[in-house]
């Protein structure tokens, strides 16, 4: 069968590999759309700038999450007991375990990243014309990440009971 030959690690590490990847570019277009919107202010108003980079760093927690669960994987896969260390023998079943545990994470980062930076974007118009009200911007991007959090749990969650 075509997927006993691909097998299990394969598979896993294909998993944890979407989750890093897929939460970093989401993490890299919605601080980057952040950052669009926070340089045409920053041009206005150069005295912004602190509040302007927490909101444009924001976004970036999805990358983060995603190499968590990327870590925390491949150590459940075997693959950090040292050099040429030796790695579970993984059956393609658990490396399909290992895949479908990290999509939330993958998926869910790509896309909250990416809808955190456009919160992001928005709230950077609140700082322009409200200044006093900017904090009101973070608490709508918090409202983001709360699902990306749920994402990092629901993987965590999963990997922890991959028995292996």
């Amino acid at each position: 069968m075509f997927l006993d030959n691909i097998g299990g690690l394969a598979l896993a590490l294909l998993g944890a590999g979407l989750a890093a990847v897929l939460s970093g570019i989401g993490s890299a277009r919605g601080t980057g759309i952040a950052g669009e919107a926070g340089t045409g202010l920053l041009s206005e108003d150069p005295s912004k700038f602190g509040k302007v980079m927490i909101l444009q760093v924001i976004p970036g927690t999805q990358g983060l999450y995603g190499l968590v669960v990327w870590f925390f994987a491949i150590f459940r896969m075997g693959l950090l007991e040292g050099v040429g260390g030796p790695a579970f023998e993984l059956t393609t079943i658990q490396g399909f375990q290992y895949l479908f545990a990290c999509l939330p994470m993958a998926l869910g980062g790509l896309f909250s990243a990416m809808a955190q930076g456009r919160v992001a974007a928005g709230s950077i118009n609140i700082l322009a014309k409200k200044p006093e009200d900017w904090s009101k911007g973070m608490v709508l991007c918090i409202t983001v990440e709360f699902y990306a959090i749920l994402s990092l749990l629901a993987s965590m969650l999963m990997i922890i009971n991959i028995s292996g």
